[in-house]
Order: structure tokens, then C-alpha cells, then sequence
């Protein structure tokens, strides 16, 4: 099921004194409702795009499934006031899901929303397995590139966009009004094709704040670079994880902020 992921809008340009009116291409910003097993969960707003990767990456990046191979079914419907993906999950996760009584109401701009009790912010982590190195010529190199491949940002400028990079080659990117759902949306589809975490790193457009880190580290992904700052938060999970975090990241520099030993640099004078 397609929908319509941007949309014109009519607008009053001013410029140096002067009016004119011309069309403006707007991102859609859309309530998406994740539903377990028959019973709705929580809400995101999202672009309306590769829904099916959003629900499965957030399920496994929020605890809620250990494996993909836990959802039986996915399938995306469009509802009254937005749309509903529903997810037939196994009985056991299910059952885990309903005992922490956890209602969440997500929005593009914070990862904490909902949450019912401070107990359930995560500040323990899985260890990430580390596998080599990264090149920093790699960062610069998927860098140079980025911003061809983040079409609806370039028609919007409205989106931020979660990128797989292997090589220096940016293989796969998803968009997305929220960091955090383009990001779930780079783990959704990672899972359904069985990437391997450790042969590459994400790159996001966004800052890294403290749900960036955990979500990657609840699939294993060993470094992440993202284009704007990190959190102190974020840092100290990167560093009890073992995530290398790259920030501030443009072509020709980025800073190192944890396990700077796995990136390959050569110190200027």
C-alpha cells in the first residue's frame, strides 16, 4: 500500500521587499499506529513510507521482539485518522509486551514520550561484538554523498534520513519527519535482509541523542556518525556499549566521542 509521502502547498515567497506566490512541496507528517497482535501499542508520527520496516525496526530496537523471525505478519492499513500497521508477533513476546503495561504516544521530536515511570528509560545495554575497523576516508566519502541520496529532504527540507554505509558506499537510506523512526526504519529493513552490523556503520543526519544509541545497540551496530552533536547521555551509553560515535561529521572532519580505537585517522600536524 503506496501513500502520498509529500504534498504542494501554495505559499508567499518575500524576498528582498518583494511578494510572490508559488507552490511549496511540504513532507507529510502522518499518525501511524503500530498494532500487537489485534491490540494497538503506540502511536508514531511518521512519513508515510516503508511502514513495515518502521514497525518491525522499532519492535526490535524497543525490546518488544529479539529476532525478526518473531513477527509472523505485517500488514499495513489505512485507517480512519491514519494508518495502522499491524504486526502478528509470537505469543511469548506478546505476553511479555501486555506484562509491562507500557503505553507510549511517540512524536518526532522525543523518544521519552509516554513512558510510564523513569524505570523505564534504559540505561543498560547490550555489549556490542566489534569486527573491525572503520576508515575515516570511509566517513568522508559516504559524507560527500549524502545529500543525493536524501531526495524527499531535498524537495522538503523537512526529514532527516538514517543511512547503511559499507565501504564508504552508502548502500541503503530511509527518510523520515522523526530521527529516531528513519533510523527504525534502517534496522527494519537491516533485519528482513539479514545485514551484517558489523561490516559498516550508520550515519545519521540528526543529532545523537540517547534513544540513537540505544536503538543501535539493541541490533548490534558498532559505530555510528551522526551530522550534528551528541549527547552527553549519549556518549556515556555509546561508551558503556561499546559503540564508537562519531559527531559534528563533514566532509574533512568529525569528532570521535567513544572507542575512538576503531577508527582508522591519520593525525594531522
Amino acid at each position: 500500500m503506496n501513500f502520498d509521502t509529500k504534498s504542494l502547498h501554495s505559499v508567499c515567497r518575500i524576498n528582498g521587499g518583494a511578494a510572490c506566490t508559488n507552490d511549496d512541496i511540504l513532507a507529510e507528517e502522518t499518525p501511524v499506529a503500530l498494532v500487537y497482535n489485534g491490540i494497538a501499542h503506540v502511536v508514531l508520527m511518521a512519513t508515510p513510507a516503508d511502514l513495515a520496516e518502521l514497525a518491525l525496526g522499532f519492535s526490535l530496537s524497543e525490546g518488544i521482539l529479539q529476532h525478526a523471525g518473531q513477527a509472523y505478519d505485517i500488514e499495513v492499513k489505512q485507517a480512519c485518522n491514519g494508518i495502522e500497521v499491524h504486526l502478528e508477533i509470537a505469543s511469548a513476546q506478546f505476553q511479555a509486551l501486555k506484562a509491562r503495561r507500557r503505553s507510549m504516544s511517540g512524536r518526532t521530536g522525543c523518544g521519552l514520550c509516554g513512558i510510564d515511570s523513569l524505570a523505564a528509560i534504559p540505561t543498560e545495554l547490550p555489549q556490542v561484538v566489534r569486527n573491525g575497523n572503520i576508515r575515516a576516508t570511509d566517513i568522508q566519502t559516504a559524507l560527500n554523498h549524502l545529500q543525493s541520496h536524501q531526495h524527499l529532504r531535498s524537495q522538503t527540507g523537512a526529514v532527516h534520513g538514517a543511512a547503511w554505509v559499507v565501504g564508504g558506499e552508502i548502500q541503503y537510506l530511509f527518510e523520515d519527519v522523526g530521527r529516531h523512526n528513519a533510523l527504525d526504519k534502517l534496522l527494519g529493513f537491516g533485519a528482513r535482509q539479514a545485514l551484517d552490523w558489523q561490516q559498516g556503520f550508520a550515519l545519521i543526519s540528526s543529532r545523537a541523542s540517547y534513544e540513537m544509541i540505544a536503538k543501535a545497540a539493541m541490533l548490534g551496530i558498532g559505530c555510528v556518525v551522526a551530522v550534528s552533536a551528541p549527547t552527553a547521555l549519549a556518549v556515556r551509553l555509546a561508551e558503556q556499549s561499546g559503540i564508537t560515535l562519531a559527531g559534528f561529521a563533514k566532509p574533512h572532519q568529525f569528532s570521535i566521542y567513544s572507542h575512538t580505537g576503531f577508527i582508522c585517522y591519520r593525525e594531522t600536524a
